[in-house]
């Protein structure tokens, strides 16, 4: 080698270096972990602590998992009721119950009005893109419930959609879209408060309803002139989960404890 192009060797090492120590005056380092939480909003799940409180959004109108036993939400029971105190007490917080309806569950979590729903809640896609869900913790299907003397005429759901039956729903759920899509040549009775929609069908003002399977066997229990129509081959499948916002930290921390 030429004293030349060692001398250009030379050259090119120290151009190297002189880029390579530019490069890391240039460099700042990440934020640290309290630089990087000043940057951010606090977390859902920071807030609950802090305030001591866990807001559950619930229906009360839905047995068995949320229902209101005299009228006030002082009242309510349920499975979701009981888990809602299982989960506040993971969180070393208290459980406030903030009542919402079908038709404005999604609403009132944008609206910030409750921190999680609990109220035996149907994952669907049209609610998975607004909010999150937790994982699912059980799973069913749509069932008919009528009076004991017309279940054989009730067995499928082209023996529902028929002009002269009138079936009765609740707004604003899963009922009531089941109900529009599969029986268009029925009689649609709509009925605000779900839990006396099976009193009617008891008095005849109403032929059937189409509800989750689990909700027809707790009926037919309370009722003993209605029955359940095939619980166990329902209609349709779908999973139940805990309805969430988009926090994604809470959401691993619901996870969890499911």
């Amino acid at each position: 080698m030429t004293e030349i192009d060692k001398r250009n060797g030379l050259q090119r090492a120290f151009t190297v270096l002189l880029i390579f120590f530019i490069c890391i005056g240039c460099y700042k380092s990440p934020p640290s972990l309290q630089e990087a939480q000043s940057y951010s909003t606090p977390a859902l799940l920071e807030n609950i602590r802090s305030s001591g409180v866990l807001r559950v959004g619930t229906t009360g109108d839905y047995m068995p998992y949320s229902y209101l036993h005299k009228g006030s939400m002082d009242s309510l029971q349920g499975i979701d009721i009981a888990l809602a105190k299982d989960l506040a007490n993971s969180l070393g917080v208290e459980v406030e119950y903030v009542p919402t309806s079908w038709p404005t569950l999604m609403a009132d979590l944008k609206a910030n009005k409750y921190d999680i729903g609990m109220s035996g809640i149907t994952i669907t896609l049209e609610r998975q893109k607004q909010a999150l869900f937790s994982l699912p913790f059980s799973s069913g299907g749509k069932a008919a419930i009528t009076r004991d003397e017309n279940v054989e005429k009730f067995q499928s759901i082209s023996a529902i959609n028929q002009e002269s039956v009138r079936v009765i729903v609740n707004p604003g759920g899963t009922n009531e879209q089941f109900t529009r899509s599969n029986f268009p040549n029925a009689t649609i009775i709509l009925n605000e408060d779900n839990l006396s929609i099976f009193q009617r069908i008891v008095k005849g003002e109403a032929d059937v309803m189409v509800t989750d399977a689990i909700e027809t066997r707790v009926q037919e229990l309370i009722h003993p002139e209605l029955e359940a129509v095939n619980p166990d081959t329902p209609f349709n499948f779908f999973e139940k989960a805990y309805l969430l916002p988009v926090d994604h930290t809470f959401k691993a921390y619901i996870d969890q404890w499911v």
